[in-house]
């Protein structure tokens, strides 16, 4: 190793400190173990998770209403503990060692799921297909072994798209170019895992084995460690630029501190270090930025801050760590907007299914049976679809127009996709109308499968992978980019948290609504028998939220400032 080489938290090399190895470490080379990680990881996500509401209802014998508030509530929790991990990834650990501890308990945790499913004495009894009888400590071992799952995903989900982000170098144009692409490349591969997931694991766990069909995802998960140790010669590691929590605590208790203090005319007097780099491992120098004055008082230097010789960072802070905080603050409004997004999203792992199950799961005049939850391989197509045509078509030729790198900026990407979801529910609500039409007409509310194909569910699915294409890869990009460089991790699982309540504030409608509908003998909007329910009615609740989220977007994307980044990387 050459002198000048920087050993990174990991104690492998960053080629920051010698021009050489860049040329050996990162870019696209390094793609295919983190892509391959990738797919493995969601495949054993997506083939234990995407049936997992019919695990609930019919293995542990649940009402549809309490399997899809558990449901949602597991799924929400698997999209909070990200804050764990990036806390950690971006404090101490770093990336590829959070990745690498935390897959363990990932698998784990699904080990002891495929056990609990499969092993006598564990696995609930189950006298018929649909009639189980599980105890306590076997409905115990189940939530243990989905709560371990959702822990390890923690550490995963924030750090595996920025770690393959960090691949590429900001301070290159040739390598910078190609970030944009990697994310929605890095999208596609999730999509290809759930697909698998949802058409050859739901069918095994329907029609083979509830063992095999959460056994093999376990085995899934092994592969994706694998793929990720395969690469490890060939990353590029940043350093963890300790705690972000700290520094952002210390820019608020200093700025009210001050809050007499007045701001001077000339920025440029500001606290900042003299150094071409910030005093931050890990992050470049940021610009200062005028809104959010109020903080700038952090950074304003008065006599007692120097009186013993050293700079008490309660006290005074550099513009750079002033700069973290207004960039978190100006997310906030963005990251909320895809709260009501994830809870229209939600409904393909809750709400759809159940609607599914109530349909003709028949493959033309065949008796293969689809199972209601496959449809959305439907969901992973639109994205496989709708990612080579963004990038291939839709960026270049909006390029021309807008005379952005991208073709659409980050937040218009996003709010089209937002838009989109509002589509999805009107499709959904109307198909669920016509069902109810259908079942009204011939008296068909105690057939388990009324005659209307399940397809007919395909265009909402469609529509919400579309969706899924502009806001959802447009929010990995805009987190990451956005993102002070030193936590990016920590915004990476800030825009997960939209997920968890998303699915939270879903499984908070679905029991206001089974509450206030289901009274006085009536089955309410979201009964066992969705045949005499009215979820079409939900669905139409679920559109204008939709509708006032997206006017809300709108209105603080145009009051947004982007971030400057100067300097180098350390």
């Amino acid at each position: 190793m050459e002198e000048d080489d920087i050993y990174t938290n990991d104690g492998t090399v960053d080629y920051k400190g010698n021009p050489a190895n860049k040329k050996k470490t990162g870019t696209w080379r390094t793609c295919p173990f983190i892509i391959g990680n990738e797919v493995c990881e969601r495949l054993a996500y997506y083939g234990m998770s995407t049936n997992l509401v019919l695990y609930f209802k019919h293995q542990l014998n649940q009402h549809s209403s309490v399997a899809a508030t558990n449901n949602q509530n597991w799924g929400g929790t698997c999209y909070i503990t990200p804050i764990i991990g990036a806390f950690l990834a971006d404090s101490y650990l770093g990336r590829y060692w959070t990745i690498a501890c935390f897959s363990i308990v990932y698998i784990i945790g699904m080990t002891l799921l495929a056990l609990s499913a499969s092993v006598r004495g564990i696995r609930p009894r189950c006298y018929a297909e649909d009639n189980c009888n599980p105890t306590e400590v076997q409905s115990a071992m189940t939530f243990l072994a989905l709560y371990l799952i959702a822990l390890g995903t923690g550490g995963i989900k924030p750090c595996v798209s920025s770690y393959g982000a960090d691949q590429f170098d900001d301070t290159d144009e040739k390598e910078k170019k190609h970030k944009s692409s990697f994310f929605n490349w890095f999208y596609l591969s999730i999509n290809i895992g759930a697909l698998i997931a949802g058409s050859v694991l739901v069918w095994v766990q329907d029609n083979v084995s509830w063992g095999w069909g959460l056994g093999i995802p376990a085995i899934a998960m092994a592969i994706a460690v694998c793929f990720f140790f395969s690469g490890t010669r060939l990353y590029r590691n940043q350093v963890a630029g300790g705690s972000p929590v700290t520094r952002l605590f210390q820019v608020l208790v200093a700025s009210i501190r001050k809050y007499k203090v007045a701001v001077p005319a000339n920025k440029s007097i500001l606290h900042e270090t003299a150094d071409k780099e910030s005093n931050i491992k890990g992050s470049r120098k940021i610009d200062h930025t005028n809104d959010l004055s109020f903080f700038d008082k952090a950074a304003v230097e008065i006599e007692t801050d120097q009186l013993k010789g050293s700079v008490n960072p309660w006290r005074l802070c550099t513009v750079t760590q002033v700069e973290e905080l207004k960039a978190i603050i100006r997310l906030l409004p963005v990251w909320a907007s895809g709260i009501i997004f994830s809870t229209i999203c939600s409904q393909m792992g809750s709400l759809f299914v159940l609607q599914g199950e109530r349909m003709d799961t028949h493959v033309g005049h065949s008796n293969f049976k689809i199972p209601a939850a496959s449809l959305s391989i439907f969901d992973t197509l639109s994205v496989t679809f709708w990612v080579p045509i963004y990038d291939r078509i839709i960026v270049p030729v909006t390029r021309k127009f807008t005379g952005h790198k991208n073709g659409l900026t980050q937040l218009q990407r996003m709010g089209i996709g937002l838009f989109i979801s509002i589509f999805a529910m009107v499709v959904a609500a109307i198909l669920e109308h016509e069902r109810l039409k259908m079942i009204k007409r011939h008296n068909y509310y105690e057939l388990k499968e009324m005659p209307m194909t399940i397809f007919w569910q395909v265009p909402q699915y469609f529509l919400i992978g579309c969706a899924e294409v502009f806001t959802c890869i447009g929010q990995l990009e805009f987190f990451y980019e956005q993102a002070p460089d030193a936590m990016r991790s920590f915004c990476s699982a800030l825009s997960l948290t939209t997920v968890a309540l998303g699915s939270y504030l879903s499984s908070l409608l679905v029991t206001i609504v089974s509450n206030a509908t289901a009274k006085n003998g009536k089955p309410g909007w979201i009964p066992d028998n969705l045949n005499y329910g009215h979820i079409d009615y939900f669905f139409w609740i679920l559109a204008a939220l939709g509708v006032f989220n997206l006017g809300v977007y709108v209105w603080f994307a145009n009051w947004y400032t982007y971030k400057k980044a100067v300097g180098t990387l350390r």
